[in-house]
Formats: structure tokens, C-alpha cells, sequence
């Protein structure tokens, strides 16, 4: 289903404004007013995965999405919020949030970390509807600016990194199925957290020799049974394992870390900045997801300081269209990891942009973030 810009009109409100072009990064710019007020509109969507997409602790065919719209001076940004029903938003919470946003209050679009500090001081909660707005305004910016914003960050689009492929919990015929549809992708990311760990990774093992990376999604509850895990896994061509542990069991998740022969590296436990300086010492890399810490903004903070604590970095994503991955390929090339194959596991993608080349992610084209609306 695709949406034209009647349907975001008649589906919710309108948050208008008049601004300007301003500042980008304090760098003064004289400019005119804008006559005419930037328009905030949005609608609900709804995601169609190709597979049943199980985790340790659900399963689901669809995942309720938001898409955002942010115009003026005939430029419009483009945002999206994807909210798994596990993570506590949903299209009626993010209309709630999207419905706060007063643009009337920020006359000078270009004032991006004044405006998203703002909008995330107007309620608790709620990171993927203001990564929605936080995407939409980026995508405005550097739609205006006329330069993606790998360019404005000054990052090299021919070092983006390989991207895993997700293969969820399924039964062996499945997963030996949807093993053989990503022969195209260098690296397999595999959910655990189940009885039939072993017999998934066995049946892996058994069509395809690529690397893989586990994630657990907490599912592993007995440090000991977990090492012993990861031990068997070490001799199985893994490469790490994400959040093997509940989050809120930290001594085990640093005994865990101390022993295991392979990387650990926080998801669940890692949501937004603060949490970095927390998983230091308990993890040796972080997982970044746009949808988690409220957008680009964040999420580069939060690798800037990472890198810096010497913590090594994913950039992943939930089930996602090509706008959140098109934005979130404008950092990859500062990630050690990718895992951004959240458009390719969706069957009704209303978006062109970031695309998966022989397994490498590659930086779409255009300015902003470099989504582009089909149809």
C-alpha cells in the first residue's frame, strides 16, 4: 500500500510554521525568511514481512510503522517510525508524541540540535516517533543544503561495511530455505534463545560456509549454560554474540564477557547515549539502532563516544523501509559492523534509496538522507 500526500493529509493533523534558512553546525548562513511555514504531516503503515520473523520471545507477519513528511520552500524530508510491539510504541502512541511538535517554534529549521533537543525534552519515551521527526529533519536539511549527510559529516560512502542477512527461529526446512535466498550476503545473522540453538546453527552449517552472527535477544538465562554455548559456537565460524543475557543480570553479562571467546555485544541493554558509558566494561561493542535512540543525531553521538571508549560499533535496524536505512547508511562508514537489511526482509517497501550490493551496503545517491518515495 502507498500512500500520496492526500492520504498523510487526511490521516492526521497538520503542525505548521514559518522558518528560515539559518545555521547548520553554527556556521552563520544570511538567508530570507521562508513565506511559507514548514508543514509537519504523517500516517500510519504497516510493514509486510516476507517471513514470519521469530525471537527468542515473539513472533510476528507485520510490523506497524509511521511514515513522516516534513515540507517547505518545496522541499519535503521524509521520516518513518518502526515500532515492533515488543518495544512498547505504536501508531497511536507516535500520532500522541507527533502531535506535541509545535513548529511554530522553530522559525530556523537549520537549528537541528536546538530543535531535536527540544522535541525530546517534550515527553519521555516515545525514540522511534522522534527518530521519525529527527530523520525527516535531516533528510529537509540536506535536501536544502543539496549534499547527503555522509558528505556533511565528512565520511567516505566507499567504506560503508558488509551487511549481515537476519534468518529468525523457524523450523529446519525454513531456515535451510531463507539460508539458501541470501547466498548474495557475506554474512548471516542468526536469532537464538531457544532449545533448537544447536540444531539452527547445524542446519546452517549445512548449505553455507559465511560467517555468522548470533543474537539472543536475552534468551540465554545461566551464565554457565551460556558460556558453554558460546564455546560451542567459537568452533562454528562466529564472529560475536548480541545480548546473550538479560540486561539486568550485569554481573553475569561481565563474567560472561571476561570468559567468552567471542566478542558480546549489547542490543537490548543499549538504547540511548547514557547507556554507552554504562556498557562499558560490561560489553565490547554496542549495537546502534536509529528506532532505539531517537535518530541520526544520537545515534552519532553515541558512536563518537564508543569509539572513543574503545568499544566497537553495529549500526542494525528493525524492520524498517528504505528511508530508515537509507539514513542510517549515512553513518556506516563509521561502523565496525552493519546490520541493515530491514528493508529486503519487507514485501511492500514504499521507498528506493540505500541498497545491498554482493553483500555490501551502498550509500544511495541523492541529498539528505537519500530516500526517494515510489509511485
Amino acid at each position: 500500500m502507498t500512500m500520496d500526500r492526500r492520504t498523510f493529509l487526511q490521516s492526521t493533523g497538520l503542525a505548521a510554521a514559518a522558518g528560515g534558512v539559518g545555521s547548520l553546525g553554527g556556521c552563520a548562513a544570511a538567508a530570507p525568511r521562508r513565506s511559507a511555514p514548514l508543514t509537519l504531516r504523517w500516517a500510519p503503515y504497516t510493514l509486510q514481512l516476507k517471513h514470519a520473523f521469530t525471537l527468542a520471545t515473539s513472533s510476528r507477519t507485520t510490523t506497524p510503522d509511521v511514515l513522516v513528511e516534513l515540507e517547505g520552500d518545496g522541499v519535503v524530508g521524509y521520516g518513518e517510525a518502526s515500532m515492533p510491539p515488543y518495544l512498547g510504541e505504536s501508531p497511536e502512541s507516535a500520532d500522541g508524541f507527533l502531535r506535541r511538535i509545535d513548529m511554530a517554534r522553530y522559525p530556523d529549521p537549520f537549528l537541528i540540535g536546538d530543535i531535536l533537543a527540544d522535541v525530546d525534552a517534550l515527553a519521555p519515551g516515545n525514540p522511534a516517533a522522534k527518530a521519525a521527526f529527527d530523520l525527516a529533519l535531516h533528510d529537509w536539511v540536506g535536501k536544502k543544503i543539496g549534499q547527503p549527510w555522509h558528505r556533511l559529516w565528512g565520511l567516505d560512502p566507499s567504506k560503508t561495511p558488509v551487511t549481515s542477512f537476519t534468518i529468525g527461529i523457524d523450523t529446519p526446512e525454513v531456515v535451510r530455505q531463507k539460508t539458501l535466498e541470501a547466498a548474495e550476503y557475506k554474512v548471516l545473522k542468526v536469532k537464538l534463545g531457544r532449545d533448537t540453538d544447536k540444531l539452527l546453527i547445524e542446519t546452517i552449517r549445512s548449505v553455507t560456509s559465511v560467517p555468522i552472527r548470533v543474537d539472543v535477544n536475552q534468551g540465554w538465562k545461566d551464565r554457565a549454560q551460556a558460556l558453554a554455548m558460546i564455546e560451542w559456537l567459537a568452533g562454528k565460524g562466529i564472529e560475536f554474540v548480541e545480548q546473550p543475557m538479560p540486561k539486568e543480570q550485569i554481573d553475569d553479562l561481565v563474567w560472561l564477557c571476561e570468559k567468552s571467546p567471542l566478542p558480546i555485544v549489547g542490543d537490548e541493554a543499549v538504547q540511548r547515549l547514557p547507556d554507552v558509558v554504562k556498557a562499558h566494561g560490561v560489553y565490547d561493542g554496542i549495537n546502534i539502532k536509529l528506532m532505539k535512540c531517537t535518530g541520526l543525531r544520537e545515534a552519532h553521538a553515541m558512536i563518537t563516544l564508543a569509539r572513543a571508549l574503545g568499544m566497537d560499533v553495529m549500526l542494525g535496524c528493525m524492520t524498517e523501509t528504505s528511508c530508515a536505512i537509507s539514513a542510517a547508511a549515512q553513518l556506516s562508514p563509521l561502523a565496525k559492523w552493519a546490520d541493515l537489511d530491514g528493508a529486503v526482509l519487507i514485501g511492500n517497501d514504499p521507498f528506493d534509496g540505500a541498497r545491498i550490493v554482493d553483500g555490501r551496503v551502498v550509500m544511495p545517491a541523492g541529498p539528505g538522507i537519500g530516500a526517494v518515495r515510489c509511485g
